[in-house]
């Protein structure tokens, strides 16, 4: 596991990139690459730069579980590339920079919804994950979910404290999002979001007792869905976002901003939905002052009338194509008992590209 870059994404989704501005690229979150070993080593939380004081507390006091938050964002960001590989903008980081993603979550986009939902969901499934693997003493199994055993099963394994989790990211990611402007208000709307859609896709997982695997008896367990689950789900909210206003209120702390949803007729968002208020770019060109790397020699698919198809990805410039031969594996046999030999075959592919 790479903890600098892990270190650099926690510090700038969840700090300060102003004050990050002030370190070396190898100051990293909570973990050095000589820390890659719980108990090898203690973590030195005040090294990490752009943590504020409750963030620090929080690492000096759950430093067990800082590997799983590292490694909780970084899920996140590669469910953010999975899910955007086809679009134009398709989750860019950006290596050697203080900035993971550049400018892109500067502005109040859908973009930056998503990315704040799907990191905060990643830390609370890592967290909850690495409890009910063991691998830290304060935490563990959930035991408060039981309750009576359905028909033809029981309770057994370890349900996995989805609970916890979510606490662990609402602590830590939200411990810097108390500024009473709209973007703190969104940023604490995405942030919970992401962390609810954790909770909504906890299920039964069962696995069968018997002669044979006749499943007489079952016993059953909470657990965590697939993470990929979490990012379908999230894209299709943030295909759904909803665009919001700013509102300002006089209050005795001084000026508060606030979100309303900008069109009245349509359902107001829940906690569930994203949101955002300002509109992204388009993406088609180069722009570092909005970190659109433009389309230009990305993959389109021609026979596609969706985004990642050639006419919309390429913005209407066309596209070239090559062919690319590649060596596959083909006329495959299996052998009793028990190996497969297969042969190599050259196929020849189309490969089409953005002009």
């Amino acid at each position: 596991m790479d903890y600098h870059l892990l270190g650099l994404i926690l510090a700038f989704l969840f700090g300060d990139a102003k004050v990050l501005a002030g370190y070396p690229i190898w100051w990293s979150l909570a973990l050095g690459q000589q820390y890659t070993s719980l108990g090898s080593q203690p973590i030195l939380c005040g090294s990490i730069p752009g943590l504020v004081p409750k963030q620090l507390r929080f690492c000096r006091n759950y430093i067990e579980i800082m590997p799983s938050v590292a490694e909780g964002v970084k899920l996140g960001i590669q469910e953010c590339q999975h899910q955007f590989r086809g679009r134009r903008w398709n989750c860019t980081t950006i290596d050697d920079s203080l900035a993971i993603f550049g400018p892109v979550l500067d502005k109040a986009t859908r973009e930056s919804a998503f990315v704040h939902a799907i990191a905060s969901a990643g830390v609370a499934f890592a967290v909850t994950r690495s409890c009910a693997e063991g691998t830290s003493t304060i935490c563990g199994c959930d035991s408060h979910h039981k309750g009576p055993p359905g028909e033809g099963w029981k309770w057994g394994g370890c349900s996995e404290d989805a609970d916890f989790g979510v606490l662990v990211s609402r602590e830590f990611a939200d411990a810097r999002e108390n500024r009473p402007d709209a973007r703190s208000a969104m940023n604490r709307h995405n942030n919970e979001a992401g962390r609810t859609t954790i909770l909504d896709h906890m299920h039964l997982k069962c696995k069968c007792h018997g002669l044979s695997g006749s499943c007489e008896v079952k016993t059953c367990w909470w657990a965590q869905p697939d993470f990929r689950a979490i990012g379908d789900y999230l894209k299709d909210k943030y295909d759904s976002a909803s665009e919001m206003v700013v509102e300002k209120h006089r209050e005795s702390r001084g000026w508060v901003e606030t979100l309303r949803a900008k069109y009245a007729l349509f359902k107001p968002p829940t906690e569930r939905d994203l949101v955002y208020y300002e509109n992204s770019p388009n993406f088609c060109e180069p722009n570092p002052e909005t970190g659109s790397f433009g389309t230009r020699d990305r993959m389109c698919n021609v026979t596609s009338h969706g985004i990642d198809g050639c006419d919309l990805l390429c913005c209407g410039r066309g596209h070239n194509t090559r062919t690319e031969k590649r060596k596959e594996k083909c006329h495959c046999i299996f052998h009793w008992c028990c190996y497969v030999s297969c042969q190599e075959c050259i196929r020849v592919y189309d490969v089409h590209t953005c002009k």
